[in-house]
């Protein structure tokens, strides 16, 4: 794995879970501009999805287990999208800790993508 590519997608996932969450403790629901927050954060998840299957594909293994590893990698992009629907259906604050608990999700999901690629 790329290890830039684990740190930005963790560290934006972490901004975006400080922003939704700021936005909760306003009781705000999430709005247009956090979904495009959400998008950036899922483009660089899919980035890496792209290099860990073009990783994978190259003959390269990771460390603790290939069926772990997909899993986890395909969590990790799924993480932020399921967390962006859930908010659509809770039009209050609720849906901004919604999306923010995802992005927290998605940030430890790195470091264990992290770990078992065995970097």
């Amino acid at each position: 794995m790329l290890d830039a590519l684990t740190i930005a997608v963790a560290v934006t996932a972490l901004a975006l879970a400080a922003w939704c969450g700021l936005a909760a403790y306003r009781d705000q629901p999430t709005k247009d501009w956090h979904f495009i927050g959400m998008a950036v954060v899922l483009l660089l998840a899919l980035a890496q999805l792209v290099v860990g299957i073009v990783q994978l594909s190259r003959g390269e293994r990771p460390e603790k287990g290939m069926a772990i590893f997909i899993a986890y990698l395909l969590g990790a992009f799924l993480a932020v999208p399921a967390a962006g629907f859930l908010s659509l259906s809770e039009r209050t604050r609720w849906g901004s800790v919604t999306v923010a608990a995802g992005a927290v999700v998605l940030a430890v999901l790195e470091v264990r993508l992290y770990d078992i690629w065995g970097n």
